[in-house]
């Protein structure tokens, strides 16, 4: 079975939703400006962070703070998570006063970190085990999505988990699609991935080939970012490099995480993915030259110094 929503509308759900109480860990780049949209929609809301001072913002309008990811689980009937890694996953959830260790028969859990699929399949079993519903849900939009509150967001799990998590996941995104069973959702999340790693190479060799040829790429941009070779990095990246901008609304080094994810993964369906291991092999170049903190588009630079 297959559910699409496209561009919910903007709302908020307080009323009548108050049994939800929600818990959210991780609140860098992104997950920060996602939890505030749920917790100015009038949800109660625990945070969790490995700094907790990421989290200062959100207390003092008055969200609650929770010691540990088992402190938020105990506090929460829906706990929303993204963080960086799968081994940051797998603790949260599966370590030591983790979440579905603590977490309350019905609760539902909802993972939006890029990970591996195979670990969503394995949290959904284990929550399964206990009584708890859990979604892998990751998401593309980076930080502009994620401030604006229009992420995409693809889903994995069970249907009525998917329907239940709904009012939740249409606050802080527009485009959220129901993928299939556990693991469909970080499946999903590397097609992305996959179409975007390549693509990176050819925006950058593109602004490259127009300076080169004395034009002015500000200008090129106008012709090609509305033409054939139209993206969405074309259109919010491009502009960011020509102003020297390589701040992230997405870390090279979880970058380089999600592609090795997307190549492991296409290698144990028979998979050879060669655009792909390209890319993840330029940005590792850069990340060895100390870029890993870089946004994505910071690969412009590793052309830059060759």
């Amino acid at each position: 079975m297959r559910e699409i929503l496209f561009n919910l509308p903007e709302l908020c759900y307080p009323v009548g939703m108050s049994e939800m109480r929600i818990g959210f860990i991780g609140l860098g780049v992104m997950g920060k400006s996602m939890a505030g949209h749920l917790l100015a929609c009038g949800y109660p809301l625990t945070v969790y962070t490995r700094t907790a001072s990421k989290a200062a913002e959100l207390v003092e309008k008055g969200a609650e703070w929770g010691d540990s990811a088992g402190q938020v689980a105990r506090s929460s009937n829906v706990i929303i998570t993204i963080v960086g890694y799968p081994a940051d996953v797998e603790d949260i959830y599966l370590g030591e006063d983790g979440i579905i260790g603590n977490a309350s028969a019905g609760s539902l859990l909802v993972d939006m970190t890029t990970s591996s699929p195979a670990l969503a399949k394995r949290i959904h079993k284990a929550a399964a085990e206990r009584g708890v519903l859990a979604l892998d849900a990751p998401v593309s939009g980076g930080d502009l999505g994620a401030r604006n509150a229009s992420l995409s967001i693809m889903v994995g799990g069970d249907i009525d988990a998917f329907k239940m998590a709904l009012p939740v996941l249409g606050v802080i995104g527009k485009n959220i699609v129901y993928q299939g069973p556990a693991g469909s959702g970080q499946y999903t999340k590397m097609c992305n991935q996959i179409a975007i790693a390549p693509g990176m190479l050819g925006l950058c060799e593109a602004l490259c080939y127009a300076k080169a040829a004395g034009l002015d790429p500000e200008t090129v941009l106008k012709s090609i970012a509305s033409g054939a070779a139209g993206s969405w990095s074309l259109s919010n990246l491009a502009p960011r490099i020509l102003k020297g901008d390589f701040e992230p609304g997405f870390y090279v080094k979880h970058f380089i995480k999600d592609m090795g994810i997307a190549i492991q993964s296409a290698g144990e369906m028979g998979l050879d993915l060669p655009g792909l291991k390209l890319a993840r092999e330029m940005y590792d170049k850069l990340d060895g030259r100390g870029g890993g903190d870089l946004g994505t588009q910071g690969l412009y630079k590793l052309y830059q110094e060759n």
